[in-house]
């Protein structure tokens, strides 16, 4: 008896496992981590004002990628990258979503928007905070907590991402988990002045009485890549490491809450800035500070932790975490999975360069620009350059005005000037220039630099199918968002 029960209890489990879904089949959860407007202001990059020791102990557990680029400087472009494995250019979302003029992903990639994907796969799926890509109704969430920018009361965002691992018990689940920090305040949140105007854009510097240790004006120095000294810049740049101490607090609870739940050893865990921080030369821009962000990724049973070299970037997303999940990836992406070069064993054949783009932010101006980069020499393509002129500012920053101020040749000044009128190709040594000041296109001794990325870029353009490398679909695109 008791071995035609073992028998009978095999025959069943066998037929279980064969009329499981896939994804049931050991498969890890995945859990994306986002931080809004998030930069290198990490310990774990060097940056010595920053105290981030929960993100630190993460990227001692991770690979960490010191050159990861998201795909665009924007939000909502730079999230749809995560959802679809594409750039903007070939997903349709151009600009942000609450610019009310149209921008989306295309009809014909909705079915595999990532959660889509793992909900038929067999998944529970969620987020926590800021979807911001349209249209949204079209993401196969099966929970979705505090829609719309999200939250900073961290500690609530926290509960939220415990309720959801609790309630999908044995099943495997994606979650992708959106801090608000380090954005700026939003405008309805702002205070009217007495002559009428709101009150400047801010960072809130304690919610609900994190961080315990306020920084203020007397301790941060200007960002090196606006070299903008004034006691009201540097105000708004301890407030953004006020809310990046913030988000260090939320990353400490959210892993005690995997640990407790034992399911830290069967997550991916991927970890990220949207793009860099909302000041003038960073987010909306193709500099440095816009592109690059501080990427982390520790997958169980596959990656060694170790700091990498590798080009990465938000494109590479996608391609990961259906790698992870066992589905097949679909023809046509931009990105790859990361697993190759999660080992640290050295990769051949790897990707010898790195693209990052823009075209929108709101509805206007419409700027494109594409950069690409090799590890050390970056090259940008700015491809409205002697037409049109980019933005001066963004989320209310006020560095291109306090650079008016400075004396006419002032490298500051400069760069403030050239970010907002370009010429069509502007050429940087990041190793002897790292903030990009000074603009080698027209050195005859980079020539050979420069048509080598040139060519480069020629390339990823025809791979990736960039219809705006047509001037008369630029033209299209103007007359149909720039209202």
């Amino acid at each position: 008896m008791r071995s035609k029960r073992f028998f009978s209890n095999s025959i069943l489990l066998l037929t279980l496992c064969l009329l499981a879904p896939p994804a049931l089949a050991g498969r890890p959860n995945v859990l994306l981590i986002t931080a809004d407007d998030l930069g290198l202001q990490l310990g774990c990059y060097g940056d010595k004002l920053a105290q981030t020791p929960n993100i630190d102990r993460l990227a001692q557990e991770s690979v960490q990628f010191q050159t990861a680029y998201v795909s665009q400087a924007s939000c909502s472009p730079s999230r749809s990258t995560m959802f679809t494995g594409l750039y903007p250019h070939g997903n349709g979302q151009y600009g942000l979503a609450n610019a009310n003029v149209g921008f989306q992903v295309h009809e014909h990639l909705l079915d595999a928007l990532l959660p889509n994907v793992l909900n038929q796969a067999g998944y529970r799926t969620g987020i926590i905070g800021k979807l911001h890509v349209n249209p949204g109704k079209a993401f196969a969430f099966d929970a979705r907590y505090n829609e719309g920018f999200g939250s900073r009361e961290v500690r609530k965002q926290v509960g939220f991402a415990r309720e959801f691992v609790e309630q999908a018990g044995d099943q495997p689940w994606f979650l992708m988990f959106n801090l608000f920090d380090p954005h700026v305040e939003q405008a309805a949140d702002r205070r009217r002045l007495a002559d009428g105007s709101l009150r400047p854009a801010f960072f809130p510097d304690q919610v609900e009485g994190i961080p315990e240790k306020v920084l203020t004006a007397e301790d941060v120095p200007p960002w090196p890549w606006q070299q903008i000294d004034t006691e009201a810049q540097r105000t708004k740049i301890a407030g953004y490491y006020n809310c990046v101490h913030r988000i260090d607090a939320a990353i400490g609870m959210l892993m005690d809450v995997l640990r407790e739940a034992e399911q830290y050893d069967n997550t991916l865990i991927l970890f990220l800035g949207d793009h860099g921080p909302p000041f003038t030369r960073g987010k909306t821009s193709c500099y440095e500070a816009g592109l690059r962000v501080p990427f982390l990724v520790s997958w169980p049973e596959v990656s060694q932790p170790h700091v990498s070299e590798k080009l990465v970037g938000s494109i590479d997303i996608y391609p990961t975490i259906l790698d992870a999940a066992n589905i097949e990836l679909p023809s046509g992406l931009h990105g790859r999975s990361l697993r190759p070069v999660l080992s640290g064993r050295e990769q051949a054949g790897w990707r010898p360069s790195l693209v990052g783009e823009f075209h929108f932010h709101g509805a206007r101006p419409f700027f494109p620009r594409r950069a690409i980069t090799d590890g050390r020499y970056k090259l940008i393509h700015n491809l409205r350059a002697g037409e049109a002129t980019a933005s001066a500012s963004v989320d209310g920053d006020s560095a291109y005005q306090a650079a008016q101020e400075l004396p006419p040749d002032h490298p500051a000044r400069l760069a403030m000037e050239r970010l907002v009128d370009p010429p069509q190709w502007e050429l940087y040594d990041l190793r002897e220039d790292p903030v990009e000041f000074v603009n080698l296109a027209d050195v005859e001794t980079m020539r050979e630099i420069q048509q080598r990325l040139k060519a480069q870029l020629v390339q990823w353009q025809e791979e990736t199918q960039d219809p705006f490398a047509d001037r008369e679909f630029r033209q299209q695109v103007m007359a149909k968002y720039s209202k």
